[in-house]
């Protein structure tokens, strides 16, 4: 049996057994995030505690291929921009700054400043080129345009740090953030004076939220409460309901983008199956 550490990145392969592991990457510090290319089905980029962003290769054993140091403190979070003409990756750190790089050159193009505190999350619009949100510990969520030369909208999204933002694909108006205070709040970007929305049931903090990509009102959440929960974001009827409790922390949730009744747990690596606004764990990740 092998036991995995911080520094190690999983390649996963699922087939009709379950999930497998395809490939296995070490790096030599606590790895927080990660996030595939959308234009080479085998580049991805990690972010760790070191500062740095690593670019991987799949189809090779060995890597990475490049790293990018120029950040201060750990590195929390990575995006790849949906934008295919872009080709863009953002990173949010601790050390309060957002930077954006194209991983084809060596250094970051730009740095942008502005939070008041550690910066948990970063995510691009997927309908606006150049344009991202960051959540930070500074209680805010930030809006972002490449083309500005400073941030365009600061909301204050919450009374507590915000650990998770997610952009809505089906409205570029609407973001939503999780927060340390157990809720997760909807933003309308053209009316960002109150939330559209709040949902409340996590009893711990909220590590990270994620809309749908198939139902515009449809979101999942995972929580130092051990639980993932699924939410209907529909403002005139947000309601919640939650899995069963996990002995394992679920520090990200994410959906199948070809099954769209999966939703993965990464606390425990379980497949959890929808079926009418319930819960059905169904499989388990293959321990080698």
């Amino acid at each position: 049996m092998r036991y995995y550490c911080c520094g190690t990145l999983l390649i996963l392969d699922q087939n009709e057994t379950g999930l497998a592991i395809f490939r296995s990457f070490d790096w030599n510090d606590g790895l927080f995030d990660v996030t595939w290319s959308e234009n080479n089905e085998h580049v991805l980029v990690t972010c760790g505690g070191d500062g740095s962003l690593q670019l991987w290769d799949t189809a090779k054993a060995t890597g990475p291929l490049q790293v990018y140091k120029e950040h201060a403190q750990e590195v929390y979070s990575v995006d790849w921009s949906q934008t295919r003409g872009e080709q863009l990756v953002v990173s949010g750190s601790w050390d309060q700054t957002v930077k954006v790089w194209d991983p084809t050159v060596g250094k970051s193009l730009c740095t942008f400043r502005g939070h008041e505190s550690v910066i948990y999350s970063t995510i691009w619009s997927p309908h606006m080129p150049g344009c991202f949100a960051s959540a930070s510990g500074d209680q805010t969520l930030r809006i972002w345009d490449m083309k500005a030369t400073g941030v365009r909208i600061v909301i204050p999204a919450h009374q507590a740090e915000v650990l998770s933002c997610d952009w809505c694909k089906y409205n570029e108006n609407l973001l939503v953030t999780g927060a340390v205070d157990c809720s997760l709040r909807g933003w309308d970007l053209r009316n960002v004076r109150q939330p559209v929305f709040e949902l409340l049931g996590h009893t711990y903090a909220i590590r990270r939220v994620k809309f749908s990509p198939f139902h515009a009102s449809v979101l999942a959440s995972c929580s130092y409460d051990f639980t993932v929960r699924k939410s209907s974001c529909i403002p005139e009827d947000c309601s919640l309901q939650h899995s069963q409790s996990k002995p394992s922390i679920s520090l990200m949730v994410f959906f199948h983008l070809l099954k769209y009744s999966k939703l993965y747990d990464s606390g425990t690596f379980q497949s959890l199956t929808l079926f009418l606004k319930q819960w059905s764990i169904i499989q388990s990740l293959l321990v080698v």
